[in-house]
């Protein structure tokens, strides 16, 4: 705990109080080499995590084609200039923190999926004014304890306007559906899934089943890779909100559907504003699906996905 108060104070000093190695050395009585090693130290062991936020631009002319043909009520592409990888979901993430923050108001109800793009747009959201909002798990628990799970994000993006959240104390999926109805007449799991219909913003996801991906892990605790491939087998594309369709959006008649203990997809079908974000080539069947199946009226993006999707 010494080594990271030290850590921690150098990279305070030199970072936020914009002092130079030399002035600190004297402040804490050492080498200037030193300084530098801690505060190279500091970044090594994520004291200290630098972001550069790039000047992204968007795509208009991708956005009025895409809410043309799917009939969109909004859409966000960002224009990648060419990066590929982390920094562009970064990109995409950004573009849908600044979009939620620009319509989300005071008494806002939101429902949140779970995922790794939900997970980094609510990581950079930095609201600047604390509203009364609510955020609520839209479904149980995926993987226990893991920073990209339902639990852990509704707890984040309500802390970050300083508003309540609500939990799904139950498992993804059972089973048995003696089992799934005894867990929905549960009075907390029955209070928080009802408050779930009522969400005037859904912020979700969209997970792909290309068989050039590997299987999630969040999936491989529920089903065996055999499974996941005949999964693949019955036409299955994508999932948003744990629901599995095909590539005109239709949800699969499969066990694996019905026992999700969830809000259910009327969810989506009912709140004003569904947001959709996903991007990467790998994804455009499962976000061609979603579309197809109406199960989102907001989509944000990047310019290749959207180009990939318009053709």
């Amino acid at each position: 705990m010494e080594e990271l108060d030290l850590l921690s104070e150098v990279a305070r000093l030199y970072y936020e109080k914009n002092l130079t190695q030399s002035e600190i050395s004297r402040c804490i009585h050492t080498s200037r080499s030193t300084v530098s090693r801690l505060l190279q130290e500091s970044r090594d062991r994520k004291v200290v995590e630098i972001i550069i936020h790039y000047p992204w631009d968007r795509s208009s002319s991708m956005e009025q084609e895409l809410q043309q043909k799917f009939g969109l009520n909004n859409v966000r592409v960002l224009d990648s200039q060419g990066r590929r990888g982390s920094e562009a979901l970064r990109g995409v993430a950004l573009l849908a923190a600044r979009y939620i923050d620009g319509i989300i108001k005071d008494g806002s109800i939101l429902g949140l999926s779970w995922g790794r793009m939900v997970y980094q747009t609510v990581q950079v959201l930095q609201p600047e004014r604390d509203l009364s909002i609510k955020a609520v798990q839209l479904f149980g628990t995926a993987i226990p304890n893991n920073k990209i799970d339902g639990s852990e994000v509704v707890r984040l993006f309500a802390g970050k306007y300083k508003g309540q959240y609500y939990s799904l104390h139950a498992p993804l999926f059972v089973e048995n559906p003696l089992l799934k109805q005894a867990l929905l007449q549960d009075p907390h799991i029955r209070e928080t899934l009802e408050l779930a219909q009522q969400a005037d913003i859904v912020i979700t996801g969209i997970g792909s089943l290309e068989s050039t991906l590997a299987p999630s892990q969040t999936w491989l605790g529920y089903l065996s890779r055999k499974e996941i491939d005949q999964v693949r087998q019955l036409g299955a594309v994508g999932h948003i909100c744990a629901h599995h369709y095909d590539s005109d959006g239709k949800i699969l008649e499969i066990n694996l559907n019905r026992g999700i203990i969830g809000a259910g997809l009327s969810v989506l079908h009912s709140a004003p504003h569904v947001i959709g974000i996903a991007c990467g080539t790998e994804k455009s069947r499962a976000i061609l699906g979603a579309l197809r199946g109406k199960h989102i009226n907001t989509l944000i993006t990047d310019d290749i996905t959207a180009r990939t999707l318009l053709e």
